[in-house]
């Protein structure tokens, strides 16, 4: 079944699915569990729109590629063009906010770095962006006070708050603009707290995001 963007209800958002443009080591904590090197620019990478599948649905992990982590987002569905815009005049080309997994093939992403190679095949493999529902931005209130979570088999591995962002949702959308053109239906995701680790078939997963979504699905 092919994917479509959707609202919190379930129903259908009438906007094409584009790209997925992302931010890598946007909260401290999940910087020093990783021992990253930081640097002053955006660490910023794309995953493909094969990547995208709906998470309220089962989905399947490449576990014969090695691990694969979970990282918990805060998804920013685009509705109009945005190119070359300051963080003011963001706000107004984004429809709403979901939750997403950028499900990381670990193993491959840390040989990749060791050869100082890119290493878009840990991020951008077909299924490594699980995406809710929408809600609309009117209904969410100040999208930098939200908090949002994972449980794997009932234990919270992952729990953050947007107010805890290196660089907010505007500055984001603003930097990755300077460089590329979003277009309606693209997603933005907006970095992962601590608590990445390894996802495996039957896993039964359950993400909440600000009392507005609660969403319970697994892995097959």
């Amino acid at each position: 079944m092919s994917y479509q963007h959707i609202d919190q209800q379930g129903n259908i958002i009438d906007l094409p699915l584009g790209k997925v443009l992302c931010i890598g080591q946007n909260y401290h904590d999940h910087i020093a569990e990783m021992n990253s090197k930081t640097a002053p620019e955006a660490l910023f990478f794309i995953k493909p729109n094969t990547a995208v599948v709906d998470i309220n649905q089962p989905f399947p992990i490449p576990e014969q590629l090695g691990a694969v982590h979970n990282e918990t987002e805060l998804a920013v569905l685009i509705k109009a063009p945005v190119s070359k815009v300051a963080p003011d005049q963001v706000l107004g080309a984004v429809w709403g906010y979901g939750l997403a997994l950028d499900l990381t093939l670990r193993d491959q992403q840390k040989k990749l770095k060791e050869l100082g190679r890119p290493w878009e095949i840990a991020k951008g493999f077909d299924g490594a962006c699980p995406v809710s529902g929408f809600i609309p931005t009117e209904q969410l209130g100040d999208v930098q006070q939200l908090q949002f979570s994972l449980k794997v088999n009932g234990e919270l591995r992952q729990q953050g708050d947007t107010c805890m962002m290196i660089r907010s949702v505007t500055q984001i959308i603003s930097e990755l603009s300077q460089f590329f053109t979003l277009l309606p239906g693209d997603l933005v995701l907006t970095g992962t707290p601590a608590g990445v680790g390894p996802l495996y078939s039957g896993d039964q997963l359950e993400l909440t995001l600000a009392n507005k979504l609660h969403i319970k699905t697994s892995v097959r």
